[in-house]
């Protein structure tokens, strides 16, 4: 890209063009990138933030008793039946008293009647846990990440489209100064 800066017989304008927009991009890019993630961090942090405390107050961690026998794994005792959760109809009872029934994940081949912890939302549905700390960095991890990778695109995108617009004006210089070169020479009428 900045060989294009030298001094050359052959350099042309639209070369030099190219240099220039080529390191007005490296700069902002490398002064965007930063910005660009803190705001998106910023933003992404206050939103998983809110998140994580509207999760906390509407959720509730609550014993669930299953209401049908869960399914038993064609291979009890493996180490893939120890990860495998299978949906299951449990019933709960919420703070206020009220009972609700769900599907939960539970372990294989538990019985009708056996107990289970689960977290429940306020309207009597099964849910994940709240938002952690940590979980709750990842997410705004990720975003700057993801804001800092679409600076770098952007600006990939900007430099190749400036790249062949430039390529397409050299070209057509090309055609219009071979259009005034080729008659002479041709010896042919």
């Amino acid at each position: 890209m900045f060989w294009r800066l030298r001094r050359n017989p052959l350099r042309r304008r639209s070369d030099l063009a190219q240099a220039w927009i080529g390191l007005g991009l490296a700069l902002t890019v490398s002064a965007g990138t930063p910005l660009a993630m803190f705001v998106v961090g910023d933003a992404a942090h206050r939103h998983y933030a809110r998140a994580a405390q509207h999760q906390a107050a509407t959720r509730h961690h609550t014993t669930a008793m299953l209401v049908e026998d869960a399914p038993r794994h064609p291979e009890p005792g493996s180490a893939e039946a120890r990860k495998t959760r299978y949906p299951t109809a449990v019933r709960f009872t919420d703070p206020d008293g009220d009972t609700h029934t769900a599907e939960a994940d539970v372990q294989p081949a538990l019985p009708k009647g056996s107990t289970i912890r689960v977290w429940a939302d306020t309207e009597g549905k099964v849910t994940d846990p709240p938002l952690t700390p940590r979980q709750v960095r990842n997410h705004v991890m990720g975003s700057a990440v993801i804001a800092a990778l679409g600076v770098h695109a952007a600006a990939a995108a900007a430099y190749a489209t400036a790249g062949r617009a430039i390529e397409r004006r050299n070209l057509a210089a090309w055609d219009t100064a071979w259009a005034e070169t080729a008659p002479r020479w041709t010896t042919s009428p």
